[in-house]
């Protein structure tokens, strides 16, 4: 069994970044992941957003490995998180499918507000790679193990992609919400220029007669 651990800062607010894991995927930061299927959903009794995901990915071992696990391009991994917005504590934890009798990998994510700079998210990262069942388990899991921690830094830059994209969206939305208000404000003030022209109208109309 090899553990792989490892914890990371972004600096942005925890709801923009538990926004960016949700929409993490597909990003071309990080093509690892190819496919998403949401299983069940559901908010539970305390509030909390509990998901379960089925995900295809491709592992990135080397050919040799694959032939001799028996393993195909892609692989399953079924993912279970939870949303926890009172406490604010993303939890995502996942556990490979394919081949899960020869080779587990349990990987646990966890997205927490920093607990002294503001607005920056703590990312804790746990993984537990075990082989069973092969002469030459260790040396797999520390292959597996280097492939995950390989692959860690393409996860956060995927997340900063993806975290560049929401803030895009949320300047686009002010910058048109500003533009219809300023659009609405223009209207107003032409519809007040136009009824005080009218009413001078009238009040010379009146006078004339």
């Amino acid at each position: 069994m090899k553990i792989w651990c490892s914890e990371h800062i972004f600096n942005h607010p925890w709801e923009t970044v538990s926004q960016a894991a949700w929409r993490k995927y597909p990003n071309p930061m990080n093509p690892s992941v190819t496919g998403i299927d949401v299983v069940d959903r559901k908010v539970d009794k305390q509030g909390r957003l509990v998901s379960h995901r089925i995900l295809a990915t491709e592992w990135g071992l080397p050919s040799w490995v694959r032939m001799l696990m028996g393993l195909n391009d892609t692989c399953y991994a079924s993912e279970h998180s939870i949303v926890d917005p009172k406490n604010k504590v993303l939890t995502l934890k996942s556990r490979n499918l394919t081949l899960s009798n020869y080779c587990s990998i349990d990987e646990q994510l966890t997205y927490k507000p920093h607990p002294t700079i503001k607005d920056a998210t703590v990312l804790t990262q746990e993984a537990i790679v075990t082989v069973k069942g092969f002469s030459l388990a260790s040396h797999l899991e520390g292959m597996v193990t280097s492939t995950i921690s390989s692959k860690a830094s393409s996860g956060r830059e995927a997340m900063e992609w993806v975290i560049d994209s929401i803030n895009t969206e949320v300047k686009d939305l002010a910058t048109t919400a500003k533009k219809s208000m300023e659009e609405i404000s223009s209207t107003m003030d032409n519809i007040k220029i136009a009824d005080k022209i009218n009413i001078e109208n009238i009040n010379l109309g009146v006078k004339f007669d």
